[in-house]
C-alpha cells in the first residue's frame, strides 16, 4: 500500500483536518500521481457538509486534481513517469454499458466511480479525493495536461472547465448564437471564456454590478445586472442558450422568459434545496429546461486541448492546505475571484 496524507472531513459539522490513509499499490493499468494542486469546487463543500445527503465519512474531497506521474503499472501504455496529468470527477465506470461504449461514461448506466465520496467498483472500498499528496487511478481515467497549461491553473479545468465546455458543445454554442452565462463565479467565468473562444456572442447575467468589468475582460460582449428594474422585460426572447451556474435558489421563471423560441436553459449549478418552477414560460415558446453534468473522459481531454490551444485558464487564488476551512467560508460569501486552488506541496509533514 502507498501511504497518503491530506485533509478530510470527519463529519458534516466539523472542520476539515489533517488525515493519513492508504492508497492501493498500482495494478497493471494504474498510474500513481503525485498531486501538486487541487481545486476547491462548491460541490466539495456540499458533500463535506452532507448538504445533498448520503455523504461518506471520513471524506477527502477534491476532484480538480493536477499532478505529475510518479510510477506506472506494468501494462500502462498511455503515460510515463514525469508526465503532467489530471484527474477529474470520476475514476472508473462499468465500461460496457451503452453510454460508456458511446464515450458518455459520465452517464454510466451502472454509475461512474466518483473520485471521492463514492466506492470503487467492488462496492465497498471508499474513494478519496485530491486534497491529498498522492492518488492512484486507472490510466483510462487519467487526463493528459498539455505542457502549455500551468498545473495550478489546469486543476480547475478538470471540473469547472468541463462542466461548462460540455453543454456549450452539446447545444452548439458558436458564431451566430447568443449565449448567456448566469452567474460569474468559479463555473461561470470558465463559461464566459470558453463560449467566447467558440465564437458565440456572450452575455453575463449577474446581480453583482462589481463583476461587470471582469465579465468584459474575460470575453463577454454584454453584462446584464439582473437586480435592475425592468431587465427581464427588456431582454425577453433574446438568448439561444442560457447556462445557469448558480448554486442557490432563484426564480427560474424570470430567466425562462429570456429565451427565444425553441431555446434552452441548462442547469449545471446544484443548490442544496429543490427549485420550484412553473411550466408556463416554457410552454408558450416551446422552450426547454435541461441539465448537464461534467463530461466524458474523451470530452475532458478535448477540453484541455482546446483550452491549451486558445490560452484559456481559470482565474485562481492559491492557498495552503491549512487555509481550506477559511476558503470554504469565503466560497459561501462569494469572496473568491474565481477559484481556490490548494498547493499540496505545502502539506505539513
Amino acid at each position: 500500500m502507498i501511504s497518503a496524507k491530506g485533509y478530510a472531513a470527519k463529519s458534516p459539522t466539523t472542520p476539515l483536518v489533517p488525515f493519513s490513509f492508504e492508497r492501493r499499490d498500482p495494478r497493471d493499468h494504474d498510474v500513481v500521481i503525485d498531486i501538486k494542486f487541487s481545486g476547491i469546487c462548491h460541490s466539495d463543500i456540499h458533500q463535506a457538509r452532507d448538504e445533498w445527503g448520503g455523504s461518506i465519512f471520513p471524506m477527502v474531497p477534491g476532484h480538480e486534481i493536477a499532478g505529475v506521474v510518479r510510477a506506472v503499472g506494468p501494462k500502462v501504455t498511455k503515460y510515463k513517469v514525469g508526465d503532467h496529468v489530471g484527474i477529474g470527477c470520476f475514476v472508473d465506470s462499468c465500461r460496457t454499458c451503452d453510454h460508456c461504449e458511446r464515450d458518455l461514461d459520465q452517464y454510466c448506466l451502472e454509475g461512474s466511480t466518483l473520485t471521492y465520496n463514492g466506492y470503487e467498483r467492488d462496492g465497498k472500498t471508499p474513494t478519496q479525493g485530491g486534497y491529498s499528496n498522492v492518488i492512484v487511478a486507472d490510466e483510462n481515467y487519467v487526463l493528459r495536461i498539455p505542457n502549455s497549461l500551468p498545473l495550478d491553473k489546469a486543476a480547475p479545468l478538470l471540473c469547472a472547465g468541463i462542466t461548462l465546455y460540455s453543454p456549450l458543445m452539446h447545444w452548439k454554442a458558436g458564431p451566430g448564437k447568443k449565449v448567456a452565462i448566469l452567474g460569474l463565479g468559479g463555473l461561470g467565468h470558465m463559461g464566459v471564456k470558453i463560449a467566447a473562444a467558440l465564437g458565440a456572442e456572450v452575455t453575463v447575467l449577474s446581480h453583482s454590478e462589481k463583476k461587470r468589468e471582469d465579465a468584459k475582460r474575460m470575453g463577454a460582449t454584454h453584462f446584464i445586472n439582473t437586480s435592475e428594474k425592468g431587465v427581464f422585460e427588456k431582454y425577453k426572447n433574446t438568448f439561444d442558450l442560457i447556462i445557469n451556474t448558480v448554486s442557490a435558489e432563484i426564480d427560474m421563471g424570470s430567466y425562462f422568459g429570456l429565451l427565444k423560441l425553441d431555446a434552452t436553459l441548462v442547469v449545471v449549478g446544484v443548490p442544496d434545496k429543490p427549485l420550484s418552477i412553473h411550466p408556463f414560460p416554457l410552454i408558450i415558446m416551446r422552450r426547454s429546461y435541461s441539465g448537464s453534468v461534467i463530461g466524458s473522459i474523451k470530452e475532458t481531454q478535448e477540453m484541455l486541448d482546446f483550452c491549451a490551444k486558445h490560452d484559456i485558464t481559470p482565474e485562481i487564488e492559491t492557498i495552503d492546505p491549512k487555509q481550506i476551512n477559511d476558503a470554504y467560508e469565503r466560497v459561501y460569501k462569494s469572496d473568491v475571484r474565481y477559484r481556490f486552488v490548494i498547493d499540496m506541496a505545502k502539506l505539513e509533514a
